[in-house]
Formats: structure tokens, sequence, C-alpha cells
């Protein structure tokens, strides 16, 4: 099997065409005009110039507080400058806020992951101001994103947390589960995060095991995406079945089932990597 593209998927950096340099939140401001990466909940704020979605250019709208923002890199040579917004703030026009987590998307990839990578360093520093060992207020430590305890001198890295994700096959067939949250007829892969001391082929085993009662072998790799909801790493696998029968055992899933390439069941949608493995994997787009 040659290696997967995953890296172009949305909220993985190479989508970003190498047009974004990270830089420390210490960074001093240049004050320069440059674009705002604004998010309010799950959503990023953009202005809709002829009715196309773009990331606010220039100086800081008069309707943020410039205390909120920190500027997190340069894009196309420009200062990029993240900050939060109030849920229950009504944004004028011609702003509006986009989902980043939503089914049909306005964004292209580039501002997703752009928006991604805000929300996930955004949600990490407002998470992080208190030490988690005695209470203390917690100082940025120099150049990076991580944070001091002045009080124990404990320090924290904004975290990242491994799931596996998997599709198992079985001739034709394939496996998916749904949850009761999402929109009726929705199917996906089944997935789950890493107990500790588990690898992610345990992982997948497990979760698949758990959720549908099934049992896998020939388990494979075929590629990863950052997830900033809030910040997870999805590693995706490809497995074939190795026995039993379908039996929904936990809280997780309302149900799952097999399907074939000829009657899928509404699928997730195209930025994922459940969708990237399903239409690769499933659906015949690749060969192995």
């Amino acid at each position: 099997m040659s290696y997967p593209d995953t890296v172009n998927l949305p909220f993985n950096r190479t989508s970003l065409l190498g047009a974004f340099q990270p830089l420390p939140p210490d960074t001093p401001d240049s004050g320069e005009p440059g674009f705002f990466l604004l998010i309010q909940g799950d959503e990023l704020i953009l202005s809709n110039e002829n009715d196309i979605p773009t990331l606010p250019w220039g100086t800081l709208p008069t309707w943020v507080e410039r205390s909120s923002t920190v500027t997190i890199g340069l894009w196309q040579g420009k200062p990029l400058r993240a900050g939060r917004i109030p849920r229950s703030m009504t944004l004028p026009a011609p702003f509006s806020a986009e989902s980043l987590n939503a089914y049909s998307q306005r964004l292209n990839d580039q501002l997703l992951t752009l928006g991604g990578i805000a929300r996930n360093l955004l949600s990490w520093d407002g998470e992080s101001a208190h030490c988690p060992r005695c209470g203390g207020v917690m100082a940025r430590h120099p150049g990076s994103w991580g944070k001091r305890c002045i009080s124990c001198s404990m320090e924290r890295f904004p975290p990242t947390y491994p799931c596996a994700i998997v599709l198992v096959r079985r001739g034709a067939e394939f496996l998916l589960g749904r949850k009761s949250i999402w929109p009726e007829g929705r199917y996906s892969l089944i997935a789950g995060f890493l107990d500790s001391g588990e690898s992610l082929e345990e992982c997948a085993a497990r979760e698949v095991r758990e959720e549908t009662g099934i049992e896998i072998t020939n388990l494979r790799y075929v590629g990863s995406q950052s997830w900033p909801f809030p910040s997870q790493l999805m590693a995706g696998f490809v497995a074939d079945y190795a026995g039993g029968e379908v039996t929904v055992g936990d809280d997780e899933l309302e149900d799952a089932r097999w399907f074939t390439a000829e009657a899928p069941p509404t699928l997730p949608s195209k930025r994922s990597i459940a969708r990237w493995i399903i239409d690769r994997y499933a659906l015949g787009m690749e060969h192995e």
C-alpha cells in the first residue's frame, strides 16, 4: 500500500501550503496590519465581502478587546492574531460566524485549519491559568505555548489526546456505527481514546470489541488527522473481520451494522479522516 495523503486533510498543517509560520505567544507584536482569527464558541468569525468568506484583515475591529488577542504566527508573511469573542455578542455587518465542525462547509481547507489551530491554542490558554498540582498561577514558558507555575515550578504544555479510528472489512462489507446525537441516518467509523498503558493498535481492537462485539485481525495504519475539538490526534486504521456478531455493547453507540459500497448510509463529512478512510478503503477509491 502506498503511503496515504491524509496530511492534506484540513486541520493538518500541510493544507496550509507553507504559508503559515507559527510563532510563540510572547513574540512582540509589530503593530502592523494583519489577519485575525476570531473564535466564538466553535465558530470562526469571517468577513463576507462579495459573499466570499475571508479572514478579517487590517487593524483590530473596534468591537474586539485588544487584550483578548495574541499573535500566533504569520500568514502569508503578515501577522496572524487570534482571540476569543463572547458567545453572546451579536456581530456587526459584514462579519459572520461559520462553524469549524459543520457537515456542509463554506470554509476552504486553509480557513478550517487556521481556525482549528486558533481554537486549540486559545482553549489551552484559557484552561491553563492555574496549576493542577498546587493551584498557583501559571506563567508563560519563554518561547513556547508552555506554562510554568510560579509557586511550585510545575511545567505544562498544550496536550494532544491520541485516538484510534478503524474501518473493519468483511469481504465486500464494512462495519459502521452511529451515535444517537448524530443526524438521522448518519453512520461513521468506530473510534475512541487510548487508555493508560495502551498502544494505538490495542486501542483500535478494544474499541471495536467494546462497541460492537466484533474481533479484528490484520490491523494496519493508513493515516492521521489533527482534530481540534478540542485537541485530538486521530490515528486511522483498516482491519479485517476475525469473528463475532454485531452487538452494541456500551453507551457509545445506538446502532452498528455492516454496509456495502452499493448501499452505504449517510456518511461523515469529507473534511474528516473517517470519510477519507471510507472513501478509499470501503467505497473502492483506493486499490491495495
